[in-house]
């Protein structure tokens, strides 16, 4: 999971998708697709050379939704491909990973992205929908959860497991505090109130964040890992964009999204010392050398990952997410089965993930994105 980009990027609503609430891409947006990291550095999307997008029959409509970590990349996909792609809309609605299984379980989307893997229950209901199949989830987007914070007079910061989990579930309330000074010798950190902000909705980003802490500070984070919120005190706010807007706005503010919605919004990450080397930095590379390392938990065409959130490898950043699209291996409706495959052909390309690499996310591995235009040929 190497991920990033939303300024935009990141609620359990239940209902039938409405279209009007849906956030329609066309072609017909900006054309500037500069990006700017938080380093200040900018790069251009690159778009597809001819060819690379296969239409492949794709007509009509197709509707998507779910998770908004990677909606800034869906974002430059969705523009590439209707550019090439004539007379097709693609329509994906960024909510959030409950939603977004809500509604392909409604049958109401084509495809939905998770920022974690089908539970058992939710296997069990897609089987309603997906006609003698069931849903599968296919890893496309890789990419760090940053943590973004915003201290006056703080432009690093290092922080531990065990210390985030403590400011997250209120124990920690200054940013003065003795665990914090300990790992960051030398910065003058000021007394003010530490305004924790995290995910009103049901999200995917939260169950992985809950993944790490649970894995590497099991003392301090006695919680299970879930979509819901579980811990008290903080502040909630709607979506990856929304907590993102909340830390850039709020001196004192910490809060959890992806790398995209920092590099866009030039919000200040934290770096984590995992008793690697170093301290290490929130980044599409630092994230992909930990994806590399995840294992397929799934069976058959269900490509589910196991990731190691308590790695100490030099490099390895260890709060990653990994975006399923989420899809009927079969039983999918005649109508929009052709424009699902070839978007997911293009997404899982080496032009479209180069569109990840380029733009704060990290790319799937060669060996388990190969799988995936595997699975994504086979589907029907």
């Amino acid at each position: 999971m190497k991920l990033q980009r939303k300024n935009r990027l990141r609620a359990s609503a239940l209902g039938a998708l409405v279209v009007s609430g849906a956030l329609v891409l066309t072609a017909c947006g900006s054309d500037d697709n500069t990006k700017t990291d938080a380093g200040g550095n900018t790069t251009k999307a690159s778009a597809p050379a001819p060819g690379d997008v296969k239409c492949d029959g794709a007509k009509g409509k197709l509707l998507a939704s779910g998770s908004s970590a990677q909606k800034n990349a869906v974002d430059l996909w969705v523009k590439n491909y209707m550019a090439a792609c004539s007379g097709v809309e693609v329509n994906y609605k960024s909510s959030s990973s409950g939603e977004g299984i809500v509604a392909f379980n409604q049958g109401t989307v084509g495809f939905a992205g998770s920022d974690s893997a089908l539970k058992a229950e939710a296997v069990e209901e897609s089987k309603k929908v997906c006609t003698g199949g069931q849903g599968i989830d296919l890893p496309m987007v890789g990419g760090p959860i940053a943590l973004g914070f915003n201290v006056a007079g703080v432009d690093k910061l290092n922080l531990d497991a065990t210390t985030i989990a403590n400011i997250f579930n209120d124990k920690i309330k200054k940013w003065d505090d003795e665990a914090i000074k300990k790992l960051n010798p030398g910065v003058t950190l000021p007394s003010t109130a530490i305004q924790a902000f995290h995910r009103s909705e049901d999200s995917g980003t939260t169950e992985n964040l809950g993944k790490y802490l649970k894995a590497a500070a099991p003392e301090a984070w006695t919680y299970e890992a879930a979509k819901k919120w579980p811990a008290p005190g903080g502040q909630a706010a709607s979506g990856s964009a929304g907590v993102a807007s909340q830390v850039k706005a709020v001196d004192g503010a910490i809060g959890y999204f992806e790398l995209s919605y920092a590099s866009s919004q030039n919000i200040k990450t934290v770096d984590i010392n995992t008793g690697a080397a170093a301290p290490v930095k929130a980044s599409s590379e630092s994230a992909s050398k930990a994806i590399a390392a995840a294992k397929i938990a799934g069976t058959g065409s269900d490509l589910a990952l196991k990731l190691d959130y308590t790695t100490k490898a030099d490099g390895a950043y260890p709060i990653v997410l990994v975006t399923y699209e989420v899809v009927c291996d079969k039983g999918n409706k005649a109508e929009t089965l052709p424009t699902v495959k070839s978007f997911l052909n293009y997404t899982a390309s080496d032009a479209g993930q180069k569109v990840l690499s380029d733009n704060g996310y990290a790319p799937i591995p060669t060996e388990i994105i190969t799988k995936v235009r595997e699975a994504i040929n086979s589907l029907s």
